[in-house]
């Protein structure tokens, strides 16, 4: 009897979760649709209002990012523009006419900023490294040590010569795919971990080459700038230019493009 009590007790507490998402969603839907029409009449503040509900509510889309950036790209708007299509290809990294837009965006920004290409061995290794997830890697290189201990195996059961060849090919091959993606899946976690970028929102912000107010300016950056979070000192970030500057930054200037 107990246990009914306590199934049936599950069975309401899991329906109405289903319920309340069910009426959340179709609120969200609502709301969007809303935000398209007032976006479409150029009623701008008013449909950023509308996904910005809906963003309250911790739902997150690569459309809704994308429509509240060209709503603030409208308004001229340049730091949450170029945030909002940031975040949008983060859900929709190969998405062209959201990188489209973001260069658009980019295009009011006053920072110009050289970008120090990668040469040598570890252009080629984060290329590679960035083709699939780390999970991904991991798989792989579970997959070529089964391979591998499969090819062995049939190497040491095998009587002919070719078999015996082949087999000690292939296990040969598996180990060195299997070393390959473990490097892979190790570079890709590091890039991952490393990769901490943030927009400028303050209209001018004067970078330090210390945390902390009395310390000398080393340069300034204006509002829509990117750039990636290093360090962390109080209210201070240490922040890294894609020239390679670095400097402090006061937290209240950027906005952290955190992972969903």
């Amino acid at each position: 009897m107990l246990q009914m009590i306590q199934f049936q007790k599950t069975y309401i507490f899991t329906l109405a979760i289903a319920l309340f998402s069910f009426c959340s969603m179709a609120q969200n839907t609502q709301l969007f649709e809303q935000g398209n029409t007032l976006y479409n009449d150029a009623q701008y503040e008013e449909a950023i209002k509308k996904y910005q509900q809906i963003l309250d509510t911790d739902m997150h889309s690569a459309e809704l990012y994308f429509n509240l950036a060209n709503a603030h790209y409208k308004l001229n708007h340049i730091a949450p523009s170029i945030f909002y299509y940031e975040k949008a290809l983060q859900l929709a990294p190969n998405d062209s006419e959201i990188k489209q837009n973001m260069a658009f965006a980019k295009n009011m920004t006053l920072d110009a900023i050289d970008v120090v290409p990668e040469v040598g061995i570890s252009k080629v290794i984060n290329q590679v490294s960035h083709a699939v997830s780390f999970d991904a890697w991991a798989i792989l290189a579970i997959c070529f040590v089964f391979l591998s201990v499969f090819a062995f195996i049939n190497y040491y059961l095998a009587k002919g010569t070719k078999t015996k060849r082949f087999s000690f090919t292939l296990g040969f091959v598996g180990l060195v795919l299997m070393l390959g993606s473990l490097v892979s899946a190790f570079n890709k976690y590091d890039l991952d971990k490393n990769d901490n970028p943030a927009i400028v929102f303050a209209q001018e912000s004067k970078i330090k080459s210390e945390p902390n107010l009395r310390s000398t300016e080393a340069f300034i950056l204006h509002e829509g700038t990117k750039v990636q979070v290093l360090d962390t000192v109080k209210n201070w970030k240490k922040i890294k230019l894609t020239d390679g500057k670095t400097g402090w930054i006061h937290s209240e200037d950027i906005k952290l493009l955190d992972s969903f």
